[in-house]
């Protein structure tokens, strides 16, 4: 659908793994932490803790369902939600739950938190001050208080990734300008940011935006950032 000008190619940039990198700042998680810091495959190792199997032995349909636990828990997923994604009983989903506690239990304490301030202040808040009311935590329906906590867990997460893809925009673009370049930003989707790149100026592009996106935030484990080029935007994704 999106083709860049004669002389242009496409330059899309985005974060790794976003939501659960800010996860674990938040959360404060060591283990979380560690495996970043180390730059290991956080599914791989999700699975490995989880299903009890060596590192090394984890078959790509475990990684597959570790990484639906992954991010499920960000969502503040249930075991029936859970049970559905993976197409399992809800007491293996709920086993899966319970493990992925017991492996982080820095996250299980930080959700807990996470709703327990919210239905007292009547809002969840980002890491940047961002507030998200959550009427639905005092509500006297049941399905309306589920939903409040989902919220109250998911919206600090998600909120934090996206005012730091909106701080990363404001700097790309700044940079972008000072240096007169003819490259310029033409779309933000989630944590993904598509650059209409003169061809000349594709190298220095590219420093700028691993630059400015990966120093958005100064959290407790880097901010990771993938990029690929092409003449359209599904070559560039």
């Amino acid at each position: 659908v999106f083709v860049p000008e004669d002389g242009y190619v496409f330059l899309d940039a985005d974060y790794s793994q976003i939501e659960l990198r800010v996860l674990a700042h938040m959360s404060g998680d060591e283990t979380l932490i560690q495996a970043y810091r180390e730059a290991q495959d956080i599914h791989r190792l999700t699975a490995s803790q989880v299903f009890h199997v060596p590192f090394e032995e984890v078959t790509s349909l475990q990684r597959r369902n570790a990484k639906a636990v992954n991010f499920g828990i960000v969502y503040g997923i249930s075991s029936f939600g859970l049970s559905q994604d993976l197409s399992i009983t809800r007491k293996e989903a709920e086993n899966y739950i319970q493990q992925y506690f017991e492996t982080y239990p820095g996250i299980k304490a930080f959700l807990d938190r996470s709703v327990a301030d919210a239905r007292e202040k009547g809002y969840a808040v980002t890491l940047f001050g961002r507030r998200r009311p959550v009427p639905e935590l005092k509500s006297s329906n049941f399905m309306q208080r589920s939903f409040g906590e989902r919220v109250a867990m998911n919206a600090p997460i998600q909120g934090t990734a996206a005012d730091i893809i909106k701080i990363a925009m404001i700097h790309v673009n700044e940079e972008l300008k000072k240096r007169n370049l003819k490259s310029r930003m033409i779309l933000q989707v989630h944590d993904e940011l598509l650059i209409e790149a003169d061809e000349t100026e594709l190298e220095e592009v590219q420093q700028i935006l691993q630059d400015k996106m990966e120093h958005a935030a100064e959290l407790l484990v880097p901010l990771s950032v993938d990029m690929h080029t092409g003449k359209n935007w599904y070559e560039a994704k």
